[in-house]
């Protein structure tokens, strides 16, 4: 039966990040998911997250400046400093909320010659997989469309394999978010099935317009079988906004829940 994580930095919006833990668990929820937790205590997420009993599955690394336009560094030449920086924060709070899956953005390239940026994030990954060594935790990265994103550096499910083929290190993952592999290429059963074993997390959202999945082009529920039937062991994250409050649209959930 596939599992589902809350993210609390999408759903819930109606209330206080940290109020969102408690709203999670009393719907049902198991897991949460956040992208950015590093304006909160971590030992104050952490207590959250034990009153609720949730486990903590995901969260990305700081973003660069986020209200400038910025999402991400790793594949950006000159922010190397920055960024390996940037991995040792993340290190520290994924260590006290004993979170497994770390998300390195690569960030906006438009401009940044090809292999210039290639070369970035690639270095940079090898640096975050090197410092993470001695850790129960995977590095992921996320394929993300370039409607919602224009210039973003990593775009394709087929991109993301090839980056995890060069560097060859089990603990480098894909995040793979069927809302944005939707809109870049579509064939999500096949897609799904072709990269299954290098698959470390999977998140979801209706398409077209990122809303609850009980709606839109795609089937989730075929989606959610099949990646049963191939014995996915992880969690789905719920990385999607919702049309109301959060809870008045989870009807979708109750069957699996």
């Amino acid at each position: 039966m596939p599992k589902f994580a809350a993210n609390l930095s999408w759903l819930y919006q109606e209330l206080p990040f940290l109020d969102r833990f408690d709203a999670a668990a009393r719907s049902g929820f198991k897991a949460v998911e956040f992208l950015f937790p590093y304006q909160f205590n971590p030992a104050e997420i952490s207590r959250r997250l034990h009153e609720t009993a949730l486990t903590a599955v995901l969260f990305n690394l700081p973003p660069g400046d986020f209200a400038k336009g910025e999402r991400g560094i790793a594949a950006i030449p000159g922010r190397e400093e920055e960024f390996r920086s940037s991995v040792q924060l993340a290190l520290e709070y994924a260590s006290c909320l004993e979170v497994r899956h770390l998300h390195v953005m690569a960030g906006i390239t438009q401009g940044i010659e090809l292999e210039k940026a290639n070369a970035t994030f690639l270095s940079n990954l090898e640096f975050a997989l090197g410092q993470a060594a001695d850790r129960d935790l995977f590095i992921v990265v996320e394929p993300i469309n370039n409607r919602d994103f224009p210039g973003y550096y990593l775009t394709t499910i087929e991109q993301a394999g090839a980056i995890l083929a060069e560097l060859k290190d089990p603990r480098l993952r894909i995040q793979l978010d069927w809302y944005h592999a939707q809109i870049m290429g579509g064939d999500l059963t096949r897609r799904t099935e072709r990269f299954f074993a290098d698959i470390g997390h999977i998140q979801v959202a209706g398409v077209p317009d990122r809303g609850e999945p009980d709606s839109g082009e795609l089937n989730f529920s075929h989606l959610f079988r099949f990646i049963d039937k191939l014995g996915y062991e992880g969690w789905i994250g719920c990385e999607y906004k919702p049309a109301r409050k959060t809870e008045e649209g989870l009807a979708w959930l109750k069957p699996w829940l």
